[in-house]
């Protein structure tokens, strides 16, 4: 007897509107697609669901910290300072940054690190922030201009509303998209994309799943970051990341690497 065709929607929207995750407006089609995939090899809808929700919770990672979003802008609403060099602003980047982990490790060098990767990459007119997080607060030490073209992608709504009010107190365009990049890629054209800290999350999603990504990219160059040593720091972790790099790098592209403090930066030119 066949097994019964799974309803994707029906099990979509029971997570979506689960305690876990209804606060979050959750992009459907990361649920669609990770529904989809577990159906073809779990053999029960409880075997399904279990899986979607462990892989989900790895790509959300509340355990990296999320801040409450409603107080932030509040507070934001609050600083009449537009300028992102203000005290005011910077302090309040600070406080957001620090809240997460993966950007919180970044705040001690965060004037450096950006200096670092753009007297490689050259000062972006376009740039691609791809599963941003809370990245974007960290513009006010990247010394762009307010009228770079900053397009930052999340697969969480209240983040990215948050983000665009951000972007529109210092005068950026709102740019900021709810939009699942491994499903639907951009197709945006970008002198830079980067990628922090989040390859190594996507194979765990999908094993293998960063060259096609990476090869849909419309991108001049593609900075893709990674911990160069584990959370307690005793161990590194470079060669093991240099080996997911060779093993997902799209044909014809070339790849340099940047160490600063404890990331390793692996510069792909011409992924697309």
């Amino acid at each position: 007897m066949s097994k019964k065709p799974i309803d994707t929607k029906e099990f979509a929207t029971k997570i979506l509107n689960s305690k876990k995750y209804r606060h979050l407006g959750l992009n459907r089609s990361t649920i669609n697609d990770l529904v989809h995939r577990e159906a073809q090899i779990q053999s029960s809808d409880k075997a399904i669901f279990k899986t979607v929700r462990r892989k989900l919770h790895n790509i959300v990672a509340p355990y990296l910290g999320e801040p409450n979003y409603a107080s932030l802008l509040e507070r934001l609403s609050e600083i009449p300072e537009t300028s992102p060099q203000s005290e005011q602003i910077l302090s309040f980047c600070l406080d957001v940054l620090s809240e997460h982990a993966s950007t919180a490790e970044r705040i001690p060098h965060m004037s450096a690190f950006y200096e670092q990767l753009f007297q490689r990459t050259g000062k972006p007119e376009r740039l691609m922030d791809l599963a941003c997080g809370l990245h974007p607060l960290s513009f006010p030490w990247m010394g762009l201009p307010i009228t770079v073209k900053y397009h930052a992608y999340d697969i969480i709504q209240v983040r990215i509303d948050f983000i665009n009010h951000f972007f529109q107190k210092l005068g950026l365009a709102p740019y900021a998209e709810n939009r699942d990049i491994l499903v639907d890629p951009p197709d945006y054209h970008a002198d830079l994309g980067i990628f922090f800290k989040e390859a190594h999350r996507f194979e765990k999603r999908q094993p293998g799943c960063n060259r096609s990504f990476w090869e849909r990219l419309n991108v001049d160059t593609l900075a893709v970051s990674l911990p160069a040593h584990d959370l307690s720091n005793t161990h590194s972790l470079i060669e093991p990341h240099r080996r997911l790099i060779e093993n997902n790098l799209p044909g014809h592209s070339t790849v340099t690497e940047l160490l600063i403090e404890n990331e390793i930066v692996f510069l792909i030119d011409h992924p697309g």
